[in-house]
This record gives C-alpha cells, structure tokens and sequence, in this order.
C-alpha cells in the first residue's frame, strides 16, 4: 500500500511540474533576437524620412515667403525680383528692404532699369561707386537711402566676390565733388543719388568693410 501511495504521489508532482511549466510559458515575454543591423537600418530609413519631411516644409516656407513678397505685384515686378535673386552683380540693404540688380555705367538708360556702376570705380577691392534714382522713375532704388544712418549694412555681391559694409556716414555734396569716388586702399563703397529739389547737390552714403 505503502509503495502504491508514493508512486502515485511521484505521478502527481510530475504533472503538477508540468501544469507549472505550461502556465508559465505562457505568461512568459518571449525573447525576439536583437538584429543590429535590421535595427540601424529602420533608425536610418526613418531619419531619411523626417529629413525628406523636413526638407519638404522649409522648401514649402521659402514658397509661401516668395508669394508674400510677390503678392500684389505686376507680373513685370515678379520677373525682375526673380531676376535679381538671380543675379551675380547686386546690392542689398536690410534696412530699407533694397534688393537691386547692378549694371555698368550711369546714363539715364541703364538706371531706369538698374543701380549703376560709375565706370572709373573698382567692382571688388577699393572703393566701389554706384548710382541710381531716388524719385520720379520706372525703378528709384535709392529712394529710401536718406534712411540710413551709422552702423547699417549694405551686402554687395560681383560674381565670387561679395562683402558686408557697415555706412559711416550718410552726408550731402555739391554735384561737382567727385572726391568721394576717389579709389581708396580701405575697402569702402558709396552710393549717389540727386537730392529732391537741390539739381546743385547729390546725396553721398559710404560705408566701409565690416
């Protein structure tokens, strides 16, 4: 009776164990194998993904920044902006929102279309000369230069060559004062325009390398 008892008490604990071992197979977390280089992988596809994202919304910002600057413009206006952020010879001043293309010379014909460039002056080293309207014509870049005061920048850009001038002074001349295009050896650059109502003055902005 004694070894009956004890072989079926052995029966019922292996059962027992094996009940035990099922229950907690089954609550157990499985165990998924690292793979590194399908996990670099997927960290890669996705980076791509948010930089294509990325590169998508800053491509979609500079559009809308494009059609707030063109918005009310006439279609002649939006070429020559478009134009000018084209260009490898231009003159661009923050404070007064001037974005201008530049062209040789100072007549009448290039400046109802350009800033012009006094042709005795240097583009690049020295002191840079330009010229252009202030009132009365198709395009009067220098309409607003009388605004700027010390310390204001002015980007100019011939090709390769492109600097930062901060203005020292913003000053009125006699039309015969040809002193301030004078070359220089620090590098400097200053604008002409007329002066409203005074045919005998010009106003005379120079600014020097930052």
């Amino acid at each position: 009776m004694t070894k009956y008892t004890t072989r079926h008490i052995n029966i019922a604990s292996l059962l027992i164990t094996i009940i035990i071992f099922f229950i907690t197979q089954q609550y157990k977390t499985p165990t998924i194998p690292m793979n590194t280089q399908k996990i670099e992988k997927l960290f890669k596809k996705d980076l791509i993904l948010v930089e294509l994202k990325s590169n998508n919304i800053n491509q979609d910002t500079k559009e809308n920044e494009k059609d707030t600057q063109n918005f009310g413009l006439t279609e002649e206006e939006k070429n020559r902006n478009e134009r000018i952020e084209k260009a490898q010879w231009k003159i661009t001043i923050p404070k007064i929102s001037l974005k201008a293309e530049i062209s040789e010379g100072t007549s009448k014909e290039i400046m109802d279309k350009f800033v012009g460039h006094f042709e005795e002056t240097t583009k690049t080293s020295g002191n840079v000369g330009l010229a252009a309207h202030n009132r009365g014509y198709a395009v009067n870049y220098f309409a607003n230069i009388k605004q700027l005061v010390e310390g204001d920048e002015i980007i100019y850009k011939y090709y390769e060559f492109e600097e930062t001038y901060i203005v020292t002074e913003n000053k009125i001349i006699k039309d015969t004062d040809w002193e301030p295009l004078e070359d220089t050896e620090k590098d400097k650059i200053t604008l002409i325009t007329c002066v409203e109502n005074e045919p005998e003055y010009r106003r005379c902005v120079q600014a020097t390398k930052e």
